[in-house]
């Protein structure tokens, strides 16, 4: 079901100036920054003592803990958060993980853990740390068009904040020794993964006020990340954000604005290697609040952080430009809603902010939220959220929402775990970390996200599918694609039926829930029409499957149910 989610009342701005705490740039950057605190410590338990890892399925979600040993099991004494996620674009049974890892919740040093999956998420390997004894704070991995995974990893020397970038080629199971990338805090990279100019490049930038080549805060690698330019500055001074690479090799970057809201900062030649990078004027997106910092919820971290994308797709929506983050409000003085933009004119002007949480009243938090555009236009938004928490508690779940139509209307929130305390299991640094991260795919969504459902903070891989996918077609006669099966649900048997409007190269397989294909059912060129088939399911156990109708640019997914 797909409910319509209104924008928000524009306020008078006497009102509004009076709600605005309006806190100078320098003030805000200061409030939040990594920095070492307390020296190493070993697990407590040699990493011997170990409880059972929590796993979770249905129709909606497999959900399964990442930082476990190689039998599987939880290790207890250590802790893991912040995570970022990469998933192989030519093979997406390869993912990778990285977080930050604390071996010992006794201290608070960290170091750059990873794991990695090449089973879809079914099951993981967690070798350790890239840079043994060395502490590294805000992980953030990307990939690039040929399956190569890259880990961007902060550290502190004692005067600079100073980040690496390491390179697997193979599936994540190693890394290199890092390039030196400049850096500061709370830095985010991206790749360009067109087929342009620019294909191939990584950006990298960071908070101004903690960086280590000011008045520099941005960086670029036009040879695959073996090196990285000299730092510059970007328009709009823009921090804890994110960046997302258009349809043309355009590069977008959001964060905080100086004062409230959203800033966007374009560059169009970022992409040309060699260029002298410009950067078109910042604009400013009226989110109805601010990113904030020392919430009560996440006290030494982030509400979350700016995320920004691009519509990528060949329908309606192809170039859009999306912007969402937890946004503690003006109008209302909610502590966190979770806020939505678009742009259909390359991030030059920007609708009303939209709230996407559904949830009645002011007082509950929605925090770290992510956003991530499928291939076919859909977007995803997942987020942790205190809903169903008691007064005066920070109990959190993970929820989840989706749009068909370029972020018009929106799915009704769906709640996809237990609850859980935020507040357990700090490793002597009280938060969760400032982000979570998810990717999508035209199936679904990889998400990589922390909680506490083993009573400490670790970190969990979740594949989400929507109970509908695929982009709604509605314009001339795009509508006449479609794909369903009866009976549904089935036991060994069912037929599938499916139409197309025009003579076109089709594909017809089926998918499980962590989006592996199982089998094709068909896979060519085809007449318009309308066609059946009979679908056997022997070999199949029972549970929840797809049926995907790929003709052309146009994609319809139907969920199979099959039971004994």
């Amino acid at each position: 079901m797909i409910l319509l989610i209104s924008g928000i009342t524009i306020l008078s701005p006497v009102f509004s100036f009076a709600q605005n705490i309006n806190i100078p740039r320098e003030e805000k950057m200061k409030m939040h920054h990594e920095i070492p605190g307390s020296k190493y410590l070993p697990n407590p338990y040699n990493n011997e003592r170990t409880s059972p890892a929590m796993k979770y399925k249905s129709s909606t979600i497999f959900t399964t803990q990442v930082n476990v040993n190689a039998s599987g099991q939880n290790i207890v004494g250590d802790a893991a958060n912040e995570p970022n996620i990469a998933v192989d674009p030519l093979n997406h049974n390869n993912i990778v993980i990285g977080w930050r890892q604390f071996d010992n919740v006794n201290s608070d040093f960290r170091q750059a853990g990873w794991s990695y999956s090449s089973d879809a998420g079914q099951t993981w390997t967690f070798p350790g740390v890239i840079d043994p004894g060395i502490f590294r704070s805000d992980p953030v991995l990307d990939y690039d068009s040929s399956g190569n995974f890259y880990y961007n990893s902060l550290t502190y020397d004692g005067v600079n904040y100073l980040c690496k970038v390491y390179k697997s080629t193979n599936g994540g199971a190693i890394w290199d020794t890092g390039a030196d990338a400049h850096g500061g805090d709370k830095q985010w990279m991206t790749i360009d993964r067109t087929s342009g100019v620019g294909s191939g490049n990584i950006y990298a930038f960071w908070t101004s006020y903690y960086s280590s080549c000011p008045p520099g805060f941005f960086t670029r690698s036009t040879d695959g990340g073996s090196s990285f330019e000299d730092c510059t500055e970007i328009n709009g001074d823009p921090y804890w954000g994110t960046m997302a690479v258009g349809n043309d090799g355009e590069l977008y970057i959001s964060g905080s604005a100086s004062y409230n809201g959203i800033v966007i900062s374009t560059s169009t030649n970022a992409q040309i290697p060699g260029s002298t990078i410009s950067w078109n004027f910042p604009v400013e997106v009226d989110m109805d609040g601010y990113i904030t910092a020392d919430s009560p919820i996440n006290p030494a971290g982030l509400l979350g952080q700016a995320n920004i994308d691009v519509d990528h797709s060949n329908g309606p929506g192809r170039g859009n430009v999306y912007v969402l983050a937890s946004i503690a409000r003006i109008s209302n003085s909610d502590p966190g809603d979770v806020m939505f933009a678009k742009s259909t004119d390359g991030g030059l002007t920007w609708g009303y902010p939209i709230k996407i949480n559904d949830d009645p009243g002011v007082t509950n938090t929605q925090w770290l939220a992510t956003m991530s555009v499928a291939p076919n236009g859909r977007i995803d938004v997942a987020w942790l959220d205190t809903r169903d928490a008691p007064p005066g508690s920070d109990l959190s779940a993970l929820y989840y929402s989706y749009s068909n139509d370029q972020g018009d209307t929106w799915s009704v929130n769906e709640k996809l775990s237990d609850s859980f305390d935020p507040h357990v299991g700090y490793p002597q640094q009280q938060k969760m970390g400032d982000y979570i991260d998810m990717i999508s795919d035209s199936i679904g969504a990889h998400l990589a996200w922390a909680n506490t459902l083993n009573g400490e903070e670790d970190v969990y891989y979740s594949r989400i599918i929507p109970p509908i996918t695929g982009i709604e077609n509605i314009h001339g006669k795009d509508n006449y694609y479609s794909v369903s099966c009866y009976p549904n649900p089935f036991r060994t048997q069912t037929m599938i039926r499916y139409q197309i409007p025009d003579d076109n190269f089709v594909k017809l397989g089926i998918y499980n829930v962590y989006g592996q294909e199982i089998t094709t059912l068909v896979n060519k060129k085809q007449a318009a029409g309308i066609y059946n088939l009979t679908f056997s399911a022997d070999m199949l156990t029972a549970g929840y499957y797809f049926c995907r109708l790929t003709a052309g640019m146009h994609t319809e997914t139907t969920q199979l149910v099959m039971i004994k």
